[in-house]
């Protein structure tokens, strides 16, 4: 699980998300449908690593597209369009955590693939032939890594999850977590130390494996 940052500016927005909102603000809802369409799953799995509740999953993620939509005439591409929604969620998640006094957490189903297959990215990365013992003990380490995730603290919780699980770049995790590029390579850095030393006594068990 290694990678280099990225130096370079926040990407623009894409032009067909860019076009979908110029549409939406000119009063086409269905351009709004669309870009709803596009996320939800998105943004339900984000909010899914913030609440427990799964029941409170769908609304909060309505709550967020219901923001998104007044907002949309101050969305000016100058960011990627899911990176400015990922941060109305996360904000929307937090209000509503705070409303209800509860603590943000992970949920087990919410590391599932974007085509909804049983085994996560972070799982995945981890297989090796499938026989019997190598898939034993592929899935022993993916347990144990979300066992990890999951004991993680909030912060480095949801930085570990968009950087791995999401895939955004550490200029749309600063985006999104709101706060400073070097902040968003600490956390991410301390999470992986922290999975790695959970994992580690798993990986000497398996030759030529490592973290």
């Amino acid at each position: 699980m290694t990678d280099s940052a990225s130096n370079s500016p926040a990407p623009k927005a894409d032009n067909s998300d860019l076009l979908l909102v110029e549409r939406c603000v000119a009063g086409d809802q269905k351009a709004f449908e669309l870009l709803v369409i596009k996320y939800q799953g998105r943004v339900q799995r984000l909010v899914g690593r913030m609440v427990r509740d799964v029941d409170l999953v769908d609304d909060i993620a309505q709550e967020t597209f219901i923001s998104a939509y007044r907002a949309l005439s101050q969305f000016r591409g100058d960011a990627q369009f899911y990176t400015w929604l990922y941060r109305i969620a996360v904000n929307t998640a937090k209000k509503a955590l705070l409303d209800l006094k509860r603590n943000p957490t992970v949920s087990e189903n919410s590391f599932k693939s974007d085509d909804d297959d049983e085994t996560s990215p972070l799982e995945n990365e981890l297989s090796t032939l499938d026989t019997p013992e190598t898939m034993l003990a592929s899935r022993e380490i993916a347990d144990m890594v979300n066992v990890a995730i999951n004991a993680l603290p909030a912060e480095l919780r949801q930085a570990i999850s968009l950087r791995e699980i999401e895939g955004l770049s550490y200029e749309d995790i600063a985006s999104v977590m709101d706060c400073p590029l070097g902040t968003v390579r600490s956390r991410i850095f301390r999470a992986r130390e922290a999975i790695s030393e959970k994992i580690r006594p798993l990986l000497d068990n398996q030759s030529g494996k490592r973290w």
